[in-house]
């Protein structure tokens, strides 16, 4: 007598299962494609860009792009008032842009991950200190806050980057602590204290992995948010300085040539334009896909 033999399919996998409910999002992936189109640039800038990013060539001053009335194929999206092309400082821009945003959101995501866990985990006293300081810095408009700590630290790059990541701090304290606060009660967490998981393992082993999906969403959104805010102090002079080939620095250096070449402003912010949307839709997309109330939906 044979017997039939039933194969069950194997459940999904993590990456299958996350990928399914991220690609259903369709600006998601086109905002993770255009982000990986500028990641490649960026990586591969000496190569790809046709030019320096620092070479002045004065017999192309203000020289329109390729495609307008009295443009050359030399310099495609033609060139600054100094005769740089400004397509090479362009890719090469994407490597600050992409550098601050990283640089900033590990900074914010850690500090404010450690000091989010002490808060809600220990409550009482630390945790009313810890939250009234952190009430104090969002009274404060961001861009505000970061100029104040820019002109306080002296302008440039790094500084710039220090004081971005001081302004983001609170919104990931405030959500690791919300967080950690949920899971402290739940059942796998006390049976974990009953077999005698001490302080740092409960912490950081326990319940902070069950708290990241919300912390990468947010670190998503800061990234984004930390490009703008660097162009923004680029752009008042406080941030990167030049010629370093920072968008909003050739934003700042390009205002008094608005009227007459416009292609010197409007490249460099349809770039800054471009990347934020980018990464915000990929943000909507890791929601989505993180979210397990969005899921059931």
């Amino acid at each position: 007598m044979a017997v039939s033999e039933t194969k069950t399919a194997a459940p999904p996998s993590g990456l299958a299962e996350f990928w399914f409910y991220f690609s259903r999002n369709r600006g998601a992936v086109l905002g993770l494609v255009i982000f990986l189109v500028i990641l490649c640039l960026a990586i591969a800038a000496p190569v790809v860009a046709p030019h320096s990013p620092t070479e002045q060539n004065r017999a192309v001053l203000l020289l329109p792009p390729a495609f307008a009335a009295g443009g050359q194929l030399t310099y495609l999206l033609g060139t600054d008032p100094v005769g740089r092309d400004i397509l090479s400082r362009l890719i090469y821009g994407a490597r600050f842009s992409l550098f601050i945003g990283l640089v900033v959101v590990s900074l914010s995501v850690v500090s404010g991950v450690l000091v989010g866990l002490i808060a809600g985990y220990f409550r009482g006293r630390i945790d009313t200190a810890i939250m009234r300081v952190m009430d104090i810095v969002l009274a404060f408009p961001s861009l505000l806050l970061a100029l104040v700590l820019v002109a306080v630290l002296g302008p440039g790059l790094l500084n710039a980057m220090i004081a971005i990541s001081l302004v983001n701090l609170p919104h990931f304290v405030r959500l690791t602590r919300a967080s950690v606060m949920t899971e402290r009660t739940k059942d796998y967490v006390i049976g974990s204290q009953v077999a005698g998981a001490g302080t740092m393992r409960l912490m950081f082993l326990t319940i902070l992995p069950n708290c990241l999906a919300p912390l990468i969403v947010q670190a998503t959104l800061a990234f984004s948010a930390a490009i703008l805010d660097a162009a923004a102090l680029g752009f008042l002079g406080m941030g990167a300085q030049p010629p370093t080939p920072e968008w909003g620095t050739m934003l700042a250096e390009a205002r008094e040539f608005i009227q007459r070449a416009w292609w010197v402003v409007t490249f460099p912010g349809l770039a800054i334009l471009i990347t934020v949307l980018a990464i915000n839709l990929m943000g909507d997309g890791l929601r989505d896909a993180l979210d397990p109330k969005l899921k059931r939906s």
